[in-house]
């Protein structure tokens, strides 16, 4: 057997100073409280301010970083000694529903449940609640680190600067009353503010849903189907050209159903299995049904994987959508309306090494490479700009105690987290950030 080496020692006493301090009481109070607070994206100021007090009643140099009055980061440093290497530990805070009626039903369900609400609730060893998993949940963790770190006081060569991104969702913004009129307001718009605004440092950690050290994910992109059609009236159906797009455009969704399926096929990496789904179809007058409209329009979102550009996978569906079009004989359009590029960290990086090390000293098991991963977090945008980041969270929550199995529900996956979870998220983050930003650069 080989001896710890002192280093090792120091930081396993730091380490578990910081362990005593995070309790799960104390963690279920911060998950109920970040919960508690409405934050849908494009409105995150109000948490963000009550995170920014919480870091700086910490000791940390601490900032609600304001995009405009509705939207808002939290971020605050606490400093080392220098001559060490800085640390970010980075989550985001915005919901993907909003919990309010008129927006989220019916296409959330027919009514919003208990879980769909900004109100916390305790259910035994959880907390239920909107986004109190994802991204709530992590947010937490990071954040009764944070206020242990500030209380232990480590003696830190590097910065660990602590991270609250708004606008980390998948989404455009929201058409609606009191929110911001930015068309830009999800897809990573805060982390790539923070990092406008010189918030850099030499690694990056973010705390996002999955059993698993990840060093690199899918990017995504959207596209725009048109299928064009005839405006004519119910009562000249008889007499006039008619071609009804909402009929066409039903074949080319199944045709293109089909195409999604095999997609992930064509495109499966070690770690990546992406997918696509068609998110939306419009088309016609609900307050006139008399007629038919010139136009249907179908919107999906297709997943890149590592090592495929945006464009790659333009061609691809343009190539299909244009064969579809000469079979079903009418002319469909297509055209790339977002994207957000797949990235890659070494998993040779100190910072991916000092993770999965954490990770494996916290299961008590050797790590693997979690295959079939499609989900995109703001570590794409992280990556982009050059910061070398590793990805670590909790595993999805599962329970026959609860109405709904999170398992198997989407929204009760995001809106339901384990404390006991969270206590071992906390190590795996408290360890990657003394092993990294304790020591001197040699």
């Amino acid at each position: 057997m080989i001896a710890p080496t002192a280093t090792a020692v120091a930081e396993d006493a730091v380490v578990d100073r910081l362990l005593a301090a995070i309790t799960e009481d104390r963690l279920r109070a911060a998950a109920r409280a970040v919960t508690g607070i409405p934050s849908p994206t494009g409105r995150e100021a109000p948490l963000a301010r009550f995170l920014a007090d919480r870091l700086a009643a910490a000791g940390f140099a601490a900032t609600a970083q304001h995009i405009d009055e509705f939207q808002a980061n939290a971020v605050g440093r606490l400093r080392g000694s220098g001559g060490g290497e800085d640390l970010m530990l980075y989550a985001p805070i915005d919901t993907l529903t909003t919990g309010e009626e008129a927006i989220d039903v019916p296409w959330i369900g027919e009514r919003l449940r208990p879980d769909m609400l900004p109100i916390a609730r305790d259910e035994g060893p959880f907390v239920s609640g909107l986004g109190a998993s994802n991204p709530k949940g992590h947010a937490a963790c990071i954040l009764v680190l944070a206020e242990a770190l500030g209380e232990v006081r480590p003696e830190l060569a590097g910065d660990v600067v602590v991270a609250f991104g708004a606008g980390g969702m998948p989404t455009n913004a929201v058409d609606a009353p009191g929110y911001p009129q930015r068309a830009n307001t999800g897809q990573g718009v805060g982390c790539s503010f923070l990092l406008e605004r010189g918030w850099y440092t030499d690694h990056a950690v973010i705390a996002k849903p999955g059993d698993l050290v990840a060093h690199e994910e899918v990017g995504l992109a959207w596209f725009e189907v048109t299928v064009p059609g005839v405006h004519t009236y119910v009562g000249s159906r008889h007499r006039m050209p008619y071609r009804n797009p909402i009929v066409t455009a039903a074949e080319v969704v199944t045709r293109l159903e089909r195409w999604l399926a095999d997609y992930p096929v064509r495109h499966r990496t070690a770690t990546a299995a992406p997918q696509g789904v068609i998110g939306s179809i419009a088309g016609g007058w609900e307050r006139m049904l008399a007629v038919t409209p010139a136009l249907c329009r179908l919107r999906l979102d297709i997943r890149i994987a590592p090592g495929t550009t945006p464009l790659q996978v333009k061609r691809e569906l343009r190539c299909f959508v244009e064969e579809l079009g000469r079979d079903l004989d009418v002319d469909l359009g297509v055209e790339m309306v977002l994207a957000v590029p797949a990235t890659h960290t070494s998993p040779d990086a100190p910072i991916v090494r000092r993770t999965v090390a954490a990770w494996e000293r916290t299961t008590g098991r050797p790590h693997e490479p979690v295959p079939d991963m499609s989900g995109a977090t703001d570590a794409n945008i992280l990556r982009a700009r050059g910061i070398p980041t590793a990805r670590v969270g909790m595993p999805k929550v599962s329970s026959e105690d609860l109405d709904v199995d999170p398992a198997v529900d989407f929204s009760r996956g995001m809106n339901t987290v384990d404390v006991r979870a969270m206590r071992r998220l906390c190590e795996v983050l408290a360890r990657t950030t003394i092993a990294t930003t304790t020591r001197k650069d040699s």
